[in-house]
């Protein structure tokens, strides 16, 4: 049985961000969690809070194994760019990019 949780507009760098999604793929879900959980980046909390979610959305499901599942599809697409302007010398300005991602997991437990 399958269980998917989806995020969407979260303000990461979607290529920041799939760096430790590739990480994560194809692991159990206890692997996966200790893996992210000593990180240092932003994106590894959120990413470990869509997984718990991903899991407790498999226990609504009325998964028997919990701990037998596993990270079956990963993935994170790019989002809408928010526009910023930060005024700089003799009256010109520069432009400000702030990414937002869209992060998809499904888990599955059977291989």
């Amino acid at each position: 049985m399958e269980s998917s949780a989806k995020l969407t507009f979260a303000r990461l760098s979607p290529r920041k961000t799939r760096l430790l999604v590739d990480l994560v793929r194809g692991k159990g879900i206890q692997d996966a969690l200790n893996a992210l959980r000593f990180l240092p980046n932003p994106s590894a909390q959120i990413i470990v809070k869509l997984l718990r979610s991903a899991v407790a959305n498999a226990e609504q499901k009325g998964v028997s194994d919990v701990d037998g599942l596993f990270v079956k599809t990963i993935y994170v697409d790019g989002g809408a760019v928010l526009k910023r302007f930060v005024p700089r010398a003799m009256g010109r300005a520069s432009k400000i990019r702030k990414p937002t991602s869209h992060i998809s997991v499904t888990l599955s437990d059977t291989k």
